[in-house]
């Protein structure tokens, strides 16, 4: 699966996510766009799967008729979603196209 990280996702997550291609929007050059904007890139660049943690996207954005899975991490601060790294990962397992979930992590 070709995953996109927004700004703010932790990339030490990438080393959990063995088997997929994963890219950083600042490394695509989308790190300055709007949440709308950057969902239409990455689905027109072929991501299949946006994790960030902007947890008003849902409230911001229009979802419906959208490819890209989203994955919302709850809580992005490495030292506490370490521990909880596997919800993370079982959650990209079940995205399908156009899903949105919100991966609760405990403060």
């Amino acid at each position: 699966m070709l995953i996109l990280f927004d700004h703010g996702t932790p990339a030490p997550l990438q080393s959990f996510l063995k088997g997929h291609a994963i890219r950083e929007a600042k490394a695509q050059g989308w790190d300055t766009l709007g949440n709308g904007e950057l969902l239409s890139v990455a689905e027109a660049a072929g991501f299949e799967l946006l994790i960030t943690t902007d947890k008003n996207l849902r409230y911001q954005q229009n979802l419906t008729g959208r490819q890209i899975a989203i994955i919302v991490l709850g809580n992005p601060q490495w030292p506490v979603l370490r521990l909880h790294v596997d919800h993370v990962v079982a959650a990209v397992s079940a995205a399908t196209p156009g899903s949105y979930t919100e991966v609760d992590i405990p403060r």
